[in-house]
């Protein structure tokens, strides 16, 4: 990897897994895989599943030296009952999701971000048949500016599909860009982050399906998790954090699960400050409490 991915709060997802030698851990978005060699460092088993192919490969090289402690899966985490059959593991010691872009993905050539021109892709598995530009040149300005209110929590938001509509066709990242600012009015202020941002992430999250699969998969993998197995997730924005939040509180009133982060852990300064990519990163952590746990249909 040209440029090393670094970690979010590795040292609090230690914390709150607390990996045991020999026991098995699921990192459910490997990625560049820093999670993963911390947990492998102090003696885990891991199972790193990715969707993208690409930084799968380069990981399996990073991580190669831990030999068959670690299992490479090439799929999406909505999967992971199954992926667990199909490896015979029954349960877990913990599980670990870390929602965020890695910096290969962003740095990549398939428009995830607004400051280099590329083709309009977005996509985390490259098998998927929606791209951003199907998106951004097919959907109808009603769901653009759905999708720009409810994934983006865009404040702008039909002004922003208006414009996407307008100046149809759109190919790359700058020419979307450029639609998003004609569709915001004169004077909109953006004082902590690019005018682009909101209309970038609701266009990714409507591509990758993310937070729809991220609900379904909370539930199915809580019910692999071992007595006293702990899941951990680290979310980038409200809404998954939302979700993961709510989650956790329907599995304790079930008595699945006990909360151990009643509020979500944040980065501390120091690493802010090192790692800018982290300010916006909110970690929750709960531990299984219950055997007699009947997996949602």
């Amino acid at each position: 990897m040209d440029q090393v991915h670094i970690p979010v709060m590795i040292n609090e997802v230690v914390e709150y897994l607390r990996p045991e030698k020999d026991k098995i851990y699921v990192d459910a978005t490997i990625g560049a895989g820093g999670h993963s060699e911390a947990l492998l460092n102090l003696g885990a088993r891991v199972i790193g599943i990715e969707q993208d192919r690409e930084i799968l490969e380069l990981t399996r090289q990073r991580l190669e030296r831990f030999g068959d402690r670690v299992i490479f899966v090439n799929d999406n985490f909505k999967r992971l009952p199954q992926i667990l059959e199909e490896h015979n593991i029954i349960e877990v010691a913990g599980i670990l999701y870390d929602l965020g872009l890695s910096t290969f993905q962003i740095d990549s050539e398939r428009g995830f971000s607004f400051q280099r021109d590329c083709p309009l892709d977005m996509r985390m598995d490259g098998n998927l048949e929606l791209t951003a530009k199907n998106l951004v040149n097919e959907y109808h300005e009603n769901e653009l500016s759905r999708i720009i209110r409810d994934y983006g929590e865009e404040r702008w938001a039909r002004g922003i599909a208006r414009s996407i509509v307008r100046n149809r066709p759109l190919d790359t990242t700058f020419h979307l860009v450029e639609a998003i600012r004609r569709g915001i009015p004169r004077g909109a202020r953006y004082p902590k982050i690019h005018y682009a941002t909101r209309t970038f992430q609701a266009i990714r999250i409507a591509v990758n399906d993310e937070l729809e699969v991220l609900d379904a998969s909370l539930s199915t993998a809580i019910s692999k998790l071992t007595e006293g197995g702990r899941i951990v997730v680290i979310s980038f924005h409200s809404l998954e954090d939302r979700i993961t939040k709510w989650s956790f509180l329907q599995e304790a009133k079930e008595e699945r699960l006990r909360i151990i982060t009643r509020k979500p852990i944040i980065p501390q300064e120091s690493e802010i400050r090192s790692n800018p990519a982290s300010r916006s990163a909110k970690l929750r952590a709960a531990e299984r409490i219950c055997q007699n746990y009947l997996s949602p249909e």
